[in-house]
C-alpha cells in the first residue's frame, strides 16, 4: 500500500508500505479522506516544531474517515461497509492520569502522526489502516470529507470546556485558520452574544463572517484593531487564542474584561506573556491540548446537523499529489482546510 511520508523539512514521499492486517478488537478500513492539520503542516515545513522535531521518517495524518473493509477476531459492534471517522486519541487507559480521567495527558499516548516520543507514532495518511474498535465512530449521514473533520472539531469541543458556559458571552478568536473558524462555529452554536475574530489575510475572514463571527479585524492592516475593545477596562468574556503567537495574545489583554478566561489553542514556540497585567485583571488562562471523548460528540454534533463544517473544507486534491495539498494548505491567502482523497 501506499503512505505519505515525511523525512525531513520539505522531503515528502509516497512510499510502499506493507498492508496491515487486523487483530482480535480491530478493523482493516480502506481510507477515503484525510485533512491537513497544522502541526502536519510544521512537521512538512520545518521539520517539527519548538522541540518536536523528526528523528526518523513518520507517516503523516491524524484526522482521517474511511469505510471499514474486514472484521478482526470477536468484533460484532461494527460492520464491513460502514462509513467510521477515527479518532487518533489511543491513551493506555492504565496510568495515572488516564485513571483520572484525563486520558489525553496519558504517559504513554499513542497519537497518529506524532515526533513527540521516539520511536516516533506513525500517522493515518495511508490508504489501509488498522483501528481498533474503541477509535471508530459510525459516521452515519456524512461524507468521508466532513467525517474527517470529526478530530480538528474535537480539538475545539475541548477547548470549550476549558472556557466554561458560552451563552450571552462576548468571545474573541484570535486566529482564522481551522481551528479559529471552529472555534467561531461552536461559539455561535453555544449561544455566544458577540463573536469578534482577527487573522491577516481577508480570505480567511470573509470566512470567519460567512460562518457566524459578527466583527472581522485585518490585523495586518490595522494592527490596533483591538484597542477599540479596552475602554472600561476590557470587553471580552472568552478568548480563544489560535496562533500560538506570543505578541499576538500580549495584545488581547487590554480587550478582556476581569475575570476574563483565555484559552490557548495555538502551539507554536515558547512566548513571554504580561503576567502583572494578567494578575491585575484576574484572568484565567487555560491551555488546551488535544482531546478525547469529545471526538464522538462531534461525530454527533455533525450527524445531528448541529454544527456544519463544510464550508471550511476549501480543497479536495488526490493521493498522488500530496505535496502540492501540502503546498496549498499552506497558503492562508487562499485555502483552509485541505483534504487527500484516497480513492
Amino acid at each position: 500500500m501506499k503512505a505519505i511520508v515525511a523525512h525531513a523539512a520539505k522531503d515528502l514521499r509516497i512510499e510502499d508500505h506493507p498492508q496491515p492486517k487486523p487483530e482480535a478488537g480491530q478493523v482493516l478500513i480502506r481510507m477515503k479522506a484525510g485533512g491537513i492539520c497544522g502541526s502536519d503542516l510544521h512537521y512538512y515545513n520545518h521539520g517539527g516544531f519548538g522541540p518536536i522535531t523528526l528523528k526518523q521518517p513518520m507517516v503523516l495524518g491524524h484526522e482521517v474517515a474511511g469505510v471499514i473493509d474486514t472484521l478482526g477476531e470477536g468484533v460484532d459492534t461494527l460492520a464491513e461497509g460502514q462509513l467510521v471517522a477515527v479518532s487518533p486519541s489511543r491513551p493506555c487507559n492504565a496510568c495515572e492520569y488516564c485513571h483520572e480521567g484525563r486520558p489525553n495527558h496519558c504517559l504513554n499516548m499513542r497519537f497518529y502522526g506524532s515526533a513527540m516520543p521516539f520511536p516516533h507514532i506513525q500517522g493515518a495518511f495511508q490508504e489501509w489502516l488498522v483501528a481498533d474498535v474503541s477509535q471508530c465512530a459510525v459516521a452515519d449521514g456524512l461524507t468521508a470529507a466532513e467525517a474527517a473533520m470529526a478530530e480538528p472539531l474535537s480539538v475545539v469541543l475541548h477547548a470549550a470546556k476549558q472556557a466554561g458556559d458560552l451563552l450571552g458571552k462576548k468571545v474573541l478568536v484570535t486566529g482564522c485558520g481551522p481551528i479559529g473558524l471552529l472555534a467561531v462555529l461552536v461559539a455561535r452554536a453555544a449561544g455566544a452574544a458577540q463573536i469578534v475574530a482577527t487573522d491577516i489575510t481577508d480570505f480567511t475572514l470573509d470566512k470567519a463572517r460567512e460562518i457566524g463571527a459578527d466583527i472581522t479585524h485585518n490585523v495586518a492592516v490595522h494592527a490596533g484593531a483591538l484597542e477599540a475593545y479596552s475602554d472600561a477596562k476590557g470587553h471580552f468574556d472568552i478568548l480563544f487564542e489560535c496562533t500560538g503567537v506570543g505578541p499576538v495574545v500580549a495584545s488581547t489583554i487590554p480587550a478582556m474584561r476581569p475575570g476574563a478566561t483565555m484559552v490557548q489553542l495555538g502551539l507554536g514556540g515558547d512566548m513571554t506573556l504580561p503576567i502583572q497585567a494578567m494578575t491585575a485583571k484576574e484572568l484565567s488562562f487555560k491551555g488546551s491540548f488535544r482531546f478525547h471523548a469529545e471526538f464522538f460528540s462531534a461525530i454527533d454534533l455533525m450527524s445531528n446537523g448541529r454544527l456544519d463544517v463544510t464550508p471550511l473544507v476549501t480543497h479536495t486534491l488526490p493521493f498522488v499529489d500530496a505535496v502540492k495539498a501540502f503546498e496549498l494548505a499552506s497558503d492562508r491567502t487562499q485555502a483552509l482546510k485541505i483534504q487527500i482523497a484516497f480513492s
